[in-house]
């Protein structure tokens, strides 16, 4: 009796050892699951322009869409071979974790907790932001000093929220929030007139203005109350799917530390620099061994989708209606005096 026992218990152990290790291998092994089923799982917000937005026809643009556009490029050959599956704050992470998505490009910012502590990897950050506050032209408040006794409305589930208390903690200053699952009832929230004033991002700020009543009506203050990197997200434990994205991100950011855009990337391809060829995958270059991929990788994005500073013009550059300005801006190329910095493609 007592050696049936011991071989009952040894085989559960050994079970329960061998799913715990195994798992869902199509988690682990990304890269090969995409080319299999033949297009990128992204998940993005429920709306966010210059972000991630979808327009009438169901087409998505924005520089999150463009990272999945990117892989996908890479990937798959093709930028437009992209499932969008649009996911408020508190949805995100658990959609990434459960596999119903491969790629979280959704204004996320990089925390300690997120990046540690909840089986997700960050690789990267596609815009520097920081928390601010919208409120009324005709409220009279100027400052951030002036928002005692206030309604803020804001999402939760965020940073952001988590922010907004620590900043009226600070300033021994009393409020009402006013939270909501969704973007858009925060932005109906506020623009009816239940809250004073909303907070979140600033470049969020600038995008959900768009969608007011009468945008020219309302001002985001100029104070800066936090730190916001933000990114694109991938499960932990997926080295290969992780290179593959930070590496998508990255050749988009060098490419334009180089001058190479989606226009003159032909005819740069009989260029003798080793570093524009390294990146636009010239003839001799093998950089795409290390990913899994073809050495004509890194051509098809910059090609397909453009550097970096082609993806901010156009969704969020000065002649946008969220016209944020990059000079002078943490989202400048280094070489600019910015913060956006890429490794070397080497």
């Amino acid at each position: 009796m007592k050696k049936a026992l011991k071989l009952i218990c040894g085989f559960s152990i050994f079970a329960f050892l061998l799913a715990s290790c195994g798992g869902d291998s199509s988690k682990n092994n990304t890269l090969e699951a995409t080319k299999k089923q033949g297009f990128v799982k992204c998940g993005v917000s429920q709306g966010l322009p210059g972000f991630s937005n979808a327009d009438e026809a169901g087409k998505w643009s924005g520089i999150d869409v463009d990272v999945c556009r990117a892989v996908a490029a890479a990937v798959l050959g093709d930028a437009s071979k992209v499932k969008y599956t649009p996911l408020s704050a508190k949805e995100r992470f658990t959609a990434l974790q459960a596999g119903d998505i491969d790629v979280l490009s959704r204004n996320t910012t990089w925390t300690l907790e997120r990046d540690a502590g909840i089986g997700l990897t960050f690789v990267g950050v596609n815009f520097y932001d920081g928390q601010g506050f919208m409120v009324r032209k005709n409220s009279g408040i100027t400052s951030v000093n002036g928002l005692n006794n206030t309604k803020v409305c804001t999402n939760t589930g965020t940073t952001t929220e988590l922010n907004m208390r620590d900043f009226f903690k600070s300033k021994g200053f009393k409020y009402e929030p006013v939270v909501f699952e969704k973007a858009d009832e925060v932005v109906a929230a506020y623009d009816s007139g239940r809250c004073d004033t909303y907070t979140t991002d600033k470049s969020g700020l600038a995008a959900q203005r768009t969608k007011m009543k009468n945008p020219d009506e309302h001002v985001v203050l100029p104070e800066t109350i936090s730190k916001e990197p933000l990114g694109p997200v991938v499960r932990e434990g997926d080295s290969a799917w992780e290179d593959v994205v930070r590496w998508s991100l990255n050749v988009m950011i060098e490419a334009e530390e180089y001058g190479v855009t989606s226009k003159n990337i032909d005819s740069m391809m009989s260029t003798e620099n080793p570093a524009i060829q390294r990146i636009i995958g010239a003839e001799g270059s093998k950089t795409g061994a290390g990913l899994g991929l073809d050495n004509k990788w890194s051509y098809r994005i910059i090609k397909q989708v453009g550097n970096y500073g082609e993806i901010y013009e156009k969704h969020v550059g000065a002649n946008t209606p969220i016209a944020l300005p990059r000079k002078g801006s943490a989202n400048a190329s280094w070489r600019n005096g910015g913060a956006l910095y890429a490794p070397p493609v080497r």
